[in-house]
């Protein structure tokens, strides 16, 4: 009889072919999706010829998506983008996204049904750990790691320790996922769960709908976890319905399960909360946010450039306009959530409100492109980090916050709660 086990613990021994694992413990596993972009991928790409192997392990189990610098922003972008076009191509890789088949990675490839339940997933970008959300063990490696993975289809992790948070109550109107998990980061500090697994559990997390699951996981990595991982249920059961392609076998914890730490939330009294700078740790309740001016306002990013939240900034800002001397960008993730919000008029509320709508990309969230800020500008972000300089100069400033605190923001001039309007 196997000893109790948490799910990272469970995905982790099944795919190592072991009937248990332990917290420290070495383990070589066989990995379901390596992904690379257009950024990390050609670092990959150079190792791999280096070590003159010319064929990938597998041609269906590698994902490269130019999402970072797309539309190819200068003339390295494009060669980068090019590398892996070309790499693509030689090696007949199915999983390639460019062009306008592209979108960000970690809304891209759950959509396209490539992450599922009990898979092990690595990625050479750290927001790997998005896929959490789906019940697989994801996390970010660095591209040499991604180099030999693609030459042998496997990679070796320790055992984290696992840390369960249990969110109660009842959410208030406009409270979110973006939310919960900054007051999380906002609590344990930006290494409160240093190479560990974050279990989200609790009646919260079970109402959530799986776009807010996805924000979660992503952020995990911004506590300094090595996954964020939901138990999968009938929610996310109900989201890769139709979208997986093969079998897929979803693992939950044991009930006994050994944990680090377990930690309680009661979010009942919970507030739309704003991460300032230059930590994600830096959460604070709308509340206290005092007066802050902004020069603009992004939604969008792996975070929150879902649907669901582009729906709810445009619930706040139809028949609104954004306030004077203020750039609001909106960058749907994927042609998928671009064409919804087309059809279902949000392009058009985004566009009469006098915010300008982007192709889907990373662009502004790792100043990239699409939105750098000047010296002394302040950017409130739906996206996941505000370090110095991370949207641009050294001297700007980012906060972070939901959909519907970015879209109140941008109607406002400062940063502000929904309830204002």
């Amino acid at each position: 009889m196997s000893r109790p086990m948490t799910i990272a613990e469970k995905i982790l021994a099944a795919h190592a072919g072991l009937d248990s694992v332990e917290p420290g413990q070495l383990v070589q596993v066989e990995v379901d999706l390596a992904l690379g972009n257009d950024i990390t991928a050609p670092i990959a790409i150079r190792t791999f010829r280096e070590t003159g192997v010319t064929k990938v392990f597998h041609r269906e189990k590698i994902a490269l998506v130019s999402d970072h610098f797309v539309p190819n922003k200068d003339i390295k972008s494009a060669e980068q983008a090019k590398q892996l076009r070309d790499f693509a191509r030689e090696q007949g890789i199915l999983h390639h996204y460019d062009g306008g088949e592209t979108g960000v990675e970690h809304v891209l490839l759950p959509e396209k049904g490539l992450v599922l339940p009990g898979d092990v997933v690595i990625g050479a970008d750290s927001h790997t750990c998005t896929y959490g959300a789906l019940g697989a063990f994801a996390t970010g490696v660095g591209s040499t790691d991604l180099a030999a993975t693609m030459i042998t289809g496997k990679t070796w992790f320790k055992v984290p320790e696992t840390i369960k948070f249990i969110y109660k109550g009842t959410l208030k109107p406009w409270v979110c996922g973006k939310d919960l998990i900054l007051h999380t980061i906002g609590d344990i500090g930006v290494d409160g769960a240093l190479y560990m697994a974050m279990e989200f559990t609790g009646p919260v997390i079970d109402a959530l709908p799986m776009a807010d699951r996805f924000t979660m996981s992503n952020m995990a990595i911004e506590a300094g976890g090595k996954v964020g991982l939901i138990n999968p249920d009938e929610t996310t059961m109900a989201y890769v319905q139709g979208k997986a392609s093969r079998e897929f076998t979803p693992l939950r914890s044991d009930e006994d399960a050994q944990y680090a730490r377990v930690i309680e939330y009661d979010c009942s009294g919970l507030e739309p909360q704003v991460a300032f700078p230059h930590l994600p740790e830096n959460a604070r309740p709308i509340s206290e946010a005092g007066n802050v001016p902004l020069d603009q306002v992004v939604i969008g990013s792996c975070t929150n450039g879902r649907y669901e939240d582009l729906e709810i900034a445009a619930r706040i800002l139809k028949g609104r306009k954004v306030a004077k001397g203020l750039r609001l960008i909106v960058l749907p993730t994927t042609p998928k959530v671009y064409a919804d919000a087309l059809e279902n008029g949000l392009i058009k509320t985004f566009v009469e409100a006098g915010g300008v709508v982007g192709p889907p990309t990373c662009g502004p969230c790792l100043g990239g492109h699409m939105g750098i800020l000047a010296k002394g500008e302040r950017a409130l972000a739906t996206t996941n980090r505000n370090f110095v300089g991370r949207m641009g100069h050294p001297e700007s400033e980012v906060y972070l916050a939901s959909p519907a605190v970015a879209a109140a923001s941008a109607v406002i001039g400062r940063i502000a709660s929904p309830e204002e309007l």
